[in-house]
């Protein structure tokens, strides 16, 4: 493991679990993590490839609906791409990518569009065709939701889910009972599910990684995790993520780890991309590890499992160049290798304990790599050589809600904790200068807070663990997370850290997790765990306790806590005897 807590309600132990993935794996779908391709309709690639793919994927665009102007404008191209998906033994993945291609303009105008009545009323009309044609299909469909749309909502409304949009007004009868709002386009899916009854469709909706405002996927790598998970669920939530008057919710997240071959972005646009595929990669870092985390905490958040869509093919021995379908033509990536390379199941089991229960590939533009040509250095097809015999070996059971699967090997694919706030970490004013701990009888140590949910540190009589003072953390109503910490303590190598947490009844703390920071000789190595406040007792202090690794070096970069809250609350939490 790279870290090891152990949970105590004083005074007597009880041993803390890493909270399992939470919800259902929808009706419909197997209890094991599907794999599936982008296939243009007509096309037999993966049937005669002879490896059991589980998902068909591929975009309804404007004009689906007639066949771009070639059929009767009544659906049943649609229906035709279910039916060949079925025959040849794959589940059928429309992805409904219209609104952008709906005339006033493109993603920059996406609140507009939403906003116009009569773009409404054939948009929604066309999704009902949709829903009807899937219903007549009457097996099980993946019906994934206009990706990135959602976060451009989000941003173009600030977060204000209750922005007008024209839903009732569209004069839609099985709309007239929605809110006119940009909640109400989100619940419109469902209701028009609901009124068709197309009870075997899954609903996914996308959640793009940079919905919150801040890109965490590439750009902005120091965030904490938490607030931005939290940024985006308070705005989904009324759209469909939780209770509304359809009476139903979305059945999965969809998320798109890259659109395009990390590569691509290096070599045309400038821009690195490119995630660190180590496991002992920091949280804080453009990694897999950061990835995961945050598909984990949205999990943990919005109580959904995730469906990872459009994920790029490119491999390590490709030839960075635009695609003409020759050996190793297109951009060099690493998620395939990733998923399926040497460590695959190690990290397959990561992202199933992170919510995941599929992985769809496919590029998501012209000129990048694909699962054609896609060699490696056997010389062989990399996905369709590497994929086949997981799948034909029955593939990966998923966790069961409430547990996580084992990990290979003990940790090649424990997921990395959350991230330790080293954005918005306290500077501390010189560290500890040695010893055996902190119990702050005489001064703060050193210690300090940060963060804008934390006020400064301070001592307290108010309650102690041991002796008559402790830290007191005061809180200032403000939802988000804070650090309190201190530079530069003096932990011997694998040394077990105690710290003990005093949480008073009746506060808006969600979390706490006590963490130790390496420094570069450790390549910022991090060890802690996230504790929710269900398994800690407030009104008392808990104990807490973890575990550095066998050959951590010292002195740490950052010793401390962090804490996190709903808001609305301003009292403090004390922390006293932190010892090794």
């Amino acid at each position: 493991m790279l870290a090891c807590l152990a949970l105590a309600f004083d005074p007597a132990p009880a041993s803390a679990q890493t909270p399992g993935v939470k919800g259902p794996v929808p009706t419909g779908l197997p209890q094991r993590m599907l794999v599936g391709l982008f296939e243009e309709a007509g096309q037999t690639w993966m049937r005669d490839s002879g490896v059991p793919w589980d998902v068909r994927y591929r975009y309804f665009t404007k004009g689906w609906v007639d066949n771009w102007g070639w059929g009767q404008r009544d659906g049943s191209w649609g229906k035709a791409f279910l039916q060949e998906s079925d025959a040849q033994g794959f589940l059928p993945a429309p992805i409904f990518y219209q609104l952008f291609a709906e005339p006033g303009g493109g993603e920059g105008e996406t609140l507009a569009k939403v906003q116009n009545a009569a773009t409404m009323r054939g948009y929604f009309g066309d999704w009902k065709l949709l829903l009807q044609r899937a219903k007549e299909h009457g097996k099980p469909v993946l019906l994934l939701v206009e990706p990135d749309a959602v976060g451009l909502l989000q941003h173009q409304t600030n977060s204000n889910p209750q922005t007008y949009a024209a839903i009732a007004d569209t004069g839609l009868p099985e709309l007239a009972g929605l809110p006119n709002t940009v909640a109400g386009w989100g619940l419109a899916f469902l209701q028009l599910r609901k009124a068709v009854g197309a009870n075997n469709v899954i609903l996914g909706l996308h959640v793009s990684s940079w919905a919150s405002g801040k890109d965490i996927s590439c750009c902005s790598l120091t965030d904490p995790l938490q607030p931005e998970v939290d940024k985006v669920v308070r705005f989904l939530e009324p759209l469909g993520l939780k209770t509304n008057v359809t009476g139903a919710t979305y059945d999965v997240l969809v998320g798109d780890p890259l659109d395009r071959d990390a590569d691509f972005y290096k070599l045309t646009r400038g821009q690195d991309v490119w995630w660190n595929a180590s496991d002992s990669a920091a949280i804080a870092s453009r990694s897999f590890n950061r990835y995961a985390e945050w598909l984990r905490l949205m999990n943990q958040t919005a109580g959904k499992r995730w469906v990872l869509w459009q994920i790029p093919l490119g491999n390590t021995q490709h030839r960075n160049i635009n695609n003409d379908g020759t050996p190793r033509a297109g951009y060099r990536d690493n998620r395939t290798e990733y998923f399926f390379g040497p460590n695959g199941d190690a990290h397959r089991r990561k992202f199933a304990n992170a919510g995941v229960i599929a992985l769809l590939f496919g590029a998501g533009a012209g000129g990048q790599s694909t699962y054609v040509n896609d060699l490696g250095t056997d010389g062989q097809p990399y996905l369709e050589s590497h994929a086949a015999p997981f799948l034909d070996a029955g593939g990966l059971t998923l966790p069961a809600p409430g547990t996580t699967l084992p990990l290979p090997g003990g940790d090649a694919g424990t997921p990395t904790p959350p991230d330790a706030g080293t954005g918005d970490a306290g500077t501390g004013d010189g560290g500890t200068g040695g010893g055996r701990g902190h119990g702050f009888e005489t001064s703060l140590e050193g210690w300090t807070s940060a963060g804008a949910s934390l006020q400064s540190a301070t001592l307290s009589t108010a309650r102690a663990w041991s002796g008559t003072r402790s830290l007191a953390v005061p809180f200032t109503g403000t939802a988000g997370n804070g650090v309190v910490s201190v530079l530069g303590a003096a932990v011997p190598s694998g040394a077990v850290i105690t710290f003990h947490v005093w949480i008073p009844t009746g506060s808006a703390i969600t979390a706490i997790q006590p963490f130790a920071l390496e420094g570069a000789a450790s390549n910022w190595r991090y060890t802690g765990r996230w504790t929710s406040i269900g398994q800690l007792q407030t009104g008392a202090w808990n104990t807490l306790t973890v575990a550095l690794p066998a050959n951590s070096n010292a002195p740490l970069y950052q010793l401390g806590v962090e804490l996190t809250t709903s808001g609305g609350w301003t009292g403090s939490l004390h922390l006293d005897d932190i010892t090794w």
